[in-house]
């Protein structure tokens, strides 16, 4: 099936007499015929639902979707997308291991990897996703286990050279984990390019209704654990009676251990009606996408010819610095965010916010309806001046996540906010 087909058919398929719609499995607790099932279940040599801590049918069929959707071998979703990102590590990565992210990341996603994780005893060194191959390699160390990266760099919009970052990742036996968020698996599959796990966000785009917090984690099974650097792969786990992933669970060997193991002890997991809601939202994806996009471009192209505006970050754009690289990862459009700035001072850039009237003025993105952030003094707000020049962020920049409402009405409420700036 093609990807628009498998937004609405993959993951619940009804059998005869059963309901069209999804159900809602809303129990936390699921019933057997003998303790020798249990005991089957807690030993992970049966398949079955044990408690909905690690697993829900609902949520399940959601995850089967969206495996299907990247080209995966399985999928776990969380509570949310930086729990999807934390987990995502911490699958791998244990005290005095050390890892490499580019520093063009959600502001949310530095603020992990830079203090929590540290707290962690995890080290994580930030690089530009413009480096060379040369650059990153002088980063890699003897206990170096992954490199994170951003499809579409949320607000820079820079574009993550994937086949760059997993070429050098696998030169060092090391997985590259990849946050799809505002591509989604409708612009991008990061696995076609040598990405070997990806997160994303699902409370952006995915849903796309602003509705339900929500992450998920999708393993490509492609990676080979077996090389000696990740014995959590290989060796007996003791908490599951011997368990060895890549022997029990072959291709499936990483998000297995991230279900029984991870999620099991941090217990992020959805709920029922979460997922449910998700895939109300999964549906129209593909939809949503193309009118984002669309009008995102359009939006883009009329800024840039502003005379208020400093510049516009929009892969879509020519111009752009990054669109050679939208072109071949991102061809069918480069979502539906951009970042401008305002010339002049930041309080520009706040009058230029407060005077919009259609887009909303909120902590969110990739919303149908168009909304606006000032990053520097918001999202971002916690990082240093050293910090947000590294993530591409001006004090003038300005993230607007443009909507599907109609382009006209979008532009001209841009139009009468651009004419409120002396």
């Amino acid at each position: 099936m093609k990807i628009e087909t498998q937004l609405l058919h993959e993951g619940y398929q009804p059998k005869n007499g059963e309901p069209r719609a999804l159900p809602i499995y809303q129990s936390t607790t699921y019933k057997y015929d003998s303790t020798e099932h249990i005991g089957k279940l807690f030993d992970l040599s049966a398949e079955g639902h044990m408690y909905s801590r690690i697993s829900n049918p609902t949520v399940a069929a959601v995850e089967a979707k969206i495996a299907a959707l990247e080209g995966g071998v399985g999928a776990m979703c969380t509570t949310s997308g930086q729990a999807a990102s934390m987990i995502s590590l911490l699958n791998i990565l244990k005290a005095g291991d050390h890892f490499i992210s580019v520093s063009t990341i959600y502001g949310g996603t530095i603020n992990l990897f830079a203090v929590t994780l540290k707290r962690f005893g995890i080290e994580c060194t930030f690089v530009s996703t413009d480096a060379t191959e040369e650059e990153i390699q002088k980063e890699f160390k003897d206990n170096t286990r992954a490199v994170f990266g951003e499809t579409i760099a949320n607000p820079a919009l820079s574009v993550f050279d994937i086949e760059k970052f997993a070429n050098i990742a696998h030169k060092n036996n090391v997985p590259l984990i990849v946050d799809n968020t505002f591509a989604t698996p409708v612009l991008c599959r990061p696995f076609e390019f040598g990405a070997d796990i990806v997160v994303h966000s699902t409370t952006k785009y995915m849903d796309g209704h602003a509705v339900q917090l929500g992450g998920v984690i999708v393993d490509s099974g492609n990676f080979d654990w077996t090389s000696g650097k990740f014995p959590e792969f290989t060796e007996p786990d003791e908490s599951y009676h011997g368990v060895v992933y890549t022997k029990n669970f072959g291709k499936a060997a990483y998000i297995a251990k991230a279900r029984v193991q991870m999620m099991r002890d941090i217990g992020a997991y959805p709920s029922a009606n979460a997922a449910f809601l998700l895939n109300l939202g999964l549906e129209t994806l593909a939809v949503r996408m193309e009118r984002h996009c669309s009008n995102a471009l359009t939006v883009a192209d009329y800024l840039s010819k502003s005379e208020k505006v400093e510049f516009v970050n929009y892969p879509g754009l020519a111009t752009d610095k990054y669109h050679e690289l939208a072109k071949k990862y991102v061809p069918k459009g480069a979502s539906g965010v951009i970042s401008l700035s305002i010339k002049g001072s930041r309080e520009n850039a706040v009058k230029f916010i407060d005077s919009l009237k259609l887009a909303s003025n909120e902590v969110h993105v990739a919303d149908i309806r168009t909304c606006v952030l000032h990053p520097a003094s918001s999202t971002h707000r916690q990082l240093t001046d050293s910090q947000l020049v590294a993530a591409g962020i001006t004090p003038g920049l300005v993230r607007l996540s443009v909507g599907i409402e109609n382009i006209d009405d979008i532009l001209d409420d841009i139009k009468q906010a651009l004419d409120n700036i002396n």
